[in-house]
């Protein structure tokens, strides 16, 4: 079982930033996307790649895996993910997306679906839903929600 610690959102590990996780909303209905490689559902989110801030990562992989063309995204926090002794970290933003284009041409995306909720159909049904919550949370603190 994965552990999910949260930190302040400017917060830099010792260990390198890997991930940004990025649960985007249109039309006041949540965004999740399928990859071609696995039949489970999830948050847009993608590697950092080498040079690459993780606000830029996340920014592209909203475009790349969702087809925003528009859009407004929020640092929310960094967290870490804990797993059988190995310790990852990454970003958590929330993503409000005004304009959405289709899923870009070569993207690794087979599909998207508007939810109200997390579907049951997780790719990571241990973390995804605790940083799902964590931005839910930010939400509701900001008045968003």
């Amino acid at each position: 079982m994965a552990t999910v610690r949260f930190y302040d959102k400017s917060h830099t590990p010792e260990g390198r930033l890997i991930y940004s996780v990025i649960p985007a909303r249109y039309r006041g209905k949540w965004i999740f996307v399928r990859s071609s490689m696995c039949s489970a559902w999830g948050m847009c989110a993608g590697h950092i790649e080498d040079g690459e801030t993780s606000d830029e990562a996340a920014a592209r992989e909203l475009m790349e895996e969702t087809g925003a063309l528009e859009f407004s995204l929020h640092r929310i926090a960094t967290y870490s993910v804990e797993n059988e002794g190995v310790t990852g970290y990454g970003r958590l933003y929330f993503a409000e997306i005004i304009h959405l284009g289709d899923i870009p041409e070569g993207s690794e995306i087979a599909g998207r679906i508007f939810e109200d909720e997390l579907p049951d159909d997780l790719i990571y049904p241990d973390v995804q839903p605790v940083l799902f919550s964590r931005a839910v949370k930010w939400l509701r603190e900001e008045g968003q929600l």
